[in-house]
């Protein structure tokens, strides 16, 4: 079974991803304002922290519905990403904690309401879900970009 396709796996990429794409932000908010060489890492690696940043939290909701988090521990999760790094222990403290799961529960249990249905639909159809997923995510970059960078 491919490491992607069990929630564990899909998780730690994307928390992992998430702070290295911190690291490279603040690799270039470094070099735009303390040695004011370049403003190309912040316009580069602020776009892939943005893009990034939202495919952790689409994802971090598609694990909280389908693993059954409590809506404290979902906000926990989200709320990660905002200080650098933090996705990083909370994907280990997950894993800990047994909140990822080696399975997806909805491939193979009946969903229950409106979001356990969608969130069946995406995981019992990974290549049409991983284009939703794709979608949803340059969708709300999209968004992100027409509303402007966070103050």
């Amino acid at each position: 079974m491919n490491r992607l396709s069990r929630p564990v796996g899909l998780y730690r990429l994307v928390a992992r991803a998430e702070a290295v794409t911190w690291a490279l932000l603040l690799t270039g908010m470094f070099l735009k304002y303390v040695t004011e060489t370049t403003e190309l890492g912040v316009q580069v690696f602020g776009m892939v922290h943005g893009v990034v940043f939202i495919a952790y939290g689409l994802t971090t909701v598609l694990l909280a519905i389908d693993q059954r988090w409590s809506i404290g521990r979902l906000a926990l999760g989200l709320l990660c990403a905002v200080p650098p790094f933090a996705t990083v222990p909370f994907e280990s403290y997950a894993e800990r904690a047994g909140l990822l799961g080696d399975t997806w529960r909805l491939r193979s249990e009946a969903p229950a309401g409106p979001l356990e249905k969608a969130a069946a639909w995406l995981i019992r159809r990974p290549a049409q879900g991983a284009l939703v997923g794709l979608l949803a995510v340059a969708g709300l970059t999209g968004v992100a970009l027409v509303v402007g960078p966070p103050v």
